[in-house]
């Protein structure tokens, strides 16, 4: 069986909170953590087409998280 790995790590200016976030909507597949102003991502499956629609929703929940978290730099 294929074991599927990809990390994904991104920039912000409150990355705990753009974590906190994201965490929520984790299935058991990933894991986010946040250290100084990096969030990462590890999403983890056995069949390429899971994986990819996992990372697909998590770039659209990331987008979400980073909107919500900047609110007060409207």
């Amino acid at each position: 069986m294929m074991q599927i790995e990809g990390r994904i790590t991104t920039l912000h200016g409150n990355a705990g909170a753009v974590a906190s976030a994201l965490t929520p909507d984790n299935m058991r597949s990933m894991s986010t953590t946040a250290e100084g102003d990096r969030v990462t991502t590890v999403i983890t499956g056995t069949q390429c087409r899971s994986v990819i629609a996992s990372v697909d929703d998590y770039l659209m929940n990331l987008a979400i998280a980073e909107d919500a978290t900047n609110v007060s730099a409207l």
